[in-house]
């Protein structure tokens, strides 16, 4: 292994990137492989966190590299729970980090004679203008799918993305498993109370969902809709002609990943980004109650113009009018430290808060946390980091369980551990409390 951490990662990104005919599978051969990829990921983690200040041994970072082999191998749900444990501000390694962040837009490739099938098959005749302009090596290699770069005949630079074959079956797959469900969602949403049939089949819809790019593509142009006039956002464009079921054609969009944004912006840089991605997940809940339910660091670019490109709508949630208010009414509720405001505002989620004064006050600083960075008035850095202290977890799941939320909020909690995370690693800062006043007044909903 080379003594140069920039050279290791080259290697091993080359490495995960190659053609595997291998594929997601499914049934108990897929089982197995899951479940020692995610308990093998958790030891290995909670192992890093605990000697996050000395470099990893080359035995460490060999199982960290087998590890997100297997979980890239297997895509879908364990892929995107590595992905989560990417960027959550977890105490890591660096190098530990950056292997675990290659899940975000790398992982084995479907072989290039299954993905020109799937073209043909999806699209027909338009298959073969679609094809004399792709490139056969995928640009990024996602959970559901894989991105290749291409040229329209009119000249329009486009990103293809096909849907990897057998990822629905294997999703259904995982979810025939309770164990493995509830360990993913564990990670995903730690203190999620919804019972395990709720959530679980929220989040395996969600994730079916995923799988249809045609779908996706219409939820993408109800996007651009919204934000074709946004100074700081960018909605790549679908090209419906050249789309279906399993392809999902749109414009490309350069730019920046985040760490090279972070690398070289300066603070107004970040500082405007962040703005701009809270504006986006934020505002369009408050105002529309559409919810982009996947923020995660791969689904951005940064561009030199100072705008950001926002992909993959495939994860997205609609909240019907009185849920999103109940959910600006618990922000305002909170923020007000007001008890009985935030036990109605609760009610309207759906949820049902404990009278017990212990009960609260646990419930109270759970509150707190979720809604830290719009609770404090003036300008700040948002702290996004997460110690996992076995027992405290086991506290905070016990405190949420009681409100039994219904499965279909589970993806709110994506702010916390995800938003948040985000703009913690950017490094924005701005005043987060004045921007949801502004997002609660465009949105017609009062904090009385």
């Amino acid at each position: 292994m080379s003594d140069h951490p920039e050279d290791r990662m080259a290697q091993f990104t080359d490495q995960l990137r190659a053609e595997s005919d291998k594929g997601p599978g499914h049934g108990f051969g897929r089982f197995a492989r899951l479940l020692g990829g995610g308990l093998g990921l958790a030891r290995s983690i909670a192992k890093a966190g605990k000697n996050k200040d000395a470099e990893p041994s080359d035995k460490d970072l060999l199982r960290m590299q087998e590890l997100v082999t297997r979980l890239g191998t297997l895509k879908g749900l364990p892929m995107k729970f590595g992905q989560i444990m990417s960027y959550l501000e977890v105490d890591l390694p660096e190098e530990t980090r950056q292997l675990l962040s290659l899940l975000q837009t790398q992982s084995p490739a479907t072989p290039w004679e299954r993905v020109e099938a799937i073209l043909r098959e999806d699209l027909g005749a338009r298959a073969e203008p679609l094809l004399a302009g792709l490139d056969r090596r995928p640009s990024s290699i996602a959970s559901i799918g894989q991105v290749h770069r291409g040229r329209l005949p009119d000249g329009t630079e486009v990103a293809v993305k096909i849907r990897h074959p057998d990822i629905e079956e294997a999703i259904r797959s995982d979810f025939r498993s309770a164990h493995v469900g509830m360990l993913f969602a564990s990670a995903v949403m730690p203190g999620m109370g919804a019972t395990a049939k709720d959530f679980m089949a929220e989040m395996e819809a969600r994730l079916l969902e995923e799988c249809d790019y045609d779908l996706e593509a219409r939820r993408q142009i109800r996007f651009g809709a919204l934000f074709a006039d946004h100074p700081d956002i960018v909605v790549p464009a679908v090209h419906r002609d050249f789309g279906g079921r399993r392809v999902l054609t749109t414009t490309w969009e350069d730019g920046d990943d985040i760490e090279v944004f972070r690398s070289r912006a300066t603070p107004e840089e970040r500082d405007r980004a962040g703005a701009a991605l809270f504006d986006f997940y934020i505002g369009t809940l408050y105002r529309h109650g559409l919810f982009h339910a996947d923020p995660h660091p791969g689904n951005y670019h940064f561009r030199p113009d100072g705008r950001v490109v926002v992909f993959d709508y495939g994860c997205v949630r609609e909240f019907e009018p009185e849920v999103a208010a109940s959910f600006v009414a618990l922000a305002h509720a909170v923020a007000a430290d007001d008890r009985d405001r935030v036990c109605a505002a609760l009610r309207g989620l759906g949820a049902e808060p404990s009278k017990n004064d212990d009960a609260y006050d646990h419930l109270r600083r759970l509150l707190r946390s979720f809604f830290g960075p719009m609770l404090t008035p003036g300008p700040h850095a948002i702290e996004g980091r997460i110690v996992f202290n076995s027992r405290q977890i086991m506290r905070d799941k016990m405190a949420i369980a009681r409100l039994r939320l219904p499965g279909r909020l589970m993806f709110l909690f994506r702010i916390r551990f995800g938003l948040f995370a985000v703009l913690s690693r950017l490094g924005s800062v701005n005043d987060w409390a004045a921007m949801e006043r502004t997002f609660a007044a465009q949105s017609g909903i009062t904090s009385a």
